[in-house]
């Protein structure tokens, strides 16, 4: 979905179509007055968008109820527009600074002393779900040896995840738990992004940042600081590689779907999987 698209989908839900383009990649994010809209993908692409969509305005409600600083939603429900998943937000106050990963912690530790939701169920942490779609979409832009390669690296962790014993008992998660998905305000850090809470295995969410310190240039001090203050490194469990891998599988496949318009994402997605070829777990990936 490009910006236009995504503009055209504004203005057919009633909403200024030269509102502010604040991110546009799984979703284009707009700002306009007091809200945020989120526009998703084409739901006759991936009929699960209009699902997630809706589920994530129902967390919302059920993490204000639990106490859990987080974005609220401005609509009670999802609306379909032209085919396209679209949801209302609160807008949150300016930041007063960047979000470092010590102001994550606290937050997973409250997510993670929930219990399952009334009223709706969270699904599993589908990591290398959107795998096969992202290939696709990526079309003969990518080497079809590496598109097999990374079909093969997805069903081998999907097996191997599933048959994992986790240190933590399972439970709600966020599913990215990045310092991005934190917005610091006056009033502290609050939980952005909910479209990959999940019901699993919580070390899903400290795989990413440990993940981060090896492949993304995190900061060793800053990755210390997280681990200290949630109370445990994930990279002591034994199944860390495991999550690790495939989250890798899902990052690499992730880029590929914006090679066929974006030299760089084709560039990017080589490097990525050159690494994981030739089995070096530091070669640094950029974001993107």
């Amino acid at each position: 979905m490009d910006e236009a698209r995504a503009r055209d989908i504004l203005g057919a839900a009633g909403l200024p179509p030269a509102a502010e383009l604040i991110a546009l990649g799984e979703n284009a994010v707009f700002r306009t007055g007091e809200l945020v809209v989120k526009v998703g993908r084409d739901a006759a692409l991936a009929p699960e968008l209009l699902e997630r969509a809706e589920r994530e305005v129902a967390l919302a409600g059920w993490l204000a109820g639990a106490g859990v600083p987080a974005v609220r939603p401005a609509e009670e429900h999802a609306r379909s527009v032209l085919g396209h998943p679209v949801t209302l937000w609160e807008r949150l106050p300016d930041a007063v600074r960047s979000a470092v990963p010590a102001d994550l912690a606290p937050l997973l530790r409250r997510v993670h002393a929930l219990g399952a939701p009334d009223g709706f169920s969270l699904p599993r942490r589908e990591l290398l779900g959107g795998v096969e779609r992202w290939l696709r979409l990526a079309g003969d832009a990518i080497d079809p040896e590496d598109a097999a390669y990374l079909r093969e690296r997805r069903d081998g962790f999907a097996a191997r995840a599933a048959a994992l014993t986790p240190r933590l008992a399972p439970g709600p998660i966020h599913g990215d738990a990045l310092p991005r998905n934190v917005h610091v305000g006056a009033d502290g850090p609050v939980l952005v992004d909910l479209e990959t809470f999940s019901f699993d295995l919580r070390e899903h969410d400290l795989v990413v940042l440990a993940l981060s310190r090896d492949r993304y240039g995190l900061d060793a001090d800053a990755y210390d600081a997280f681990t200290a203050a949630y109370g445990w490194d994930v990279r002591t469990w034994e199944g860390c590689s495991v999550l690790r891998g495939a989250r890798e599988t899902a990052s690499c496949a992730w880029v590929a779907q914006h090679a066929p318009s974006n030299p760089a994402a084709l560039a990017e997605f080589r490097r990525r999987v050159a690494s994981l070829r030739e089995g070096d777990p530091e070669v640094r990936w950029y974001p993107f």
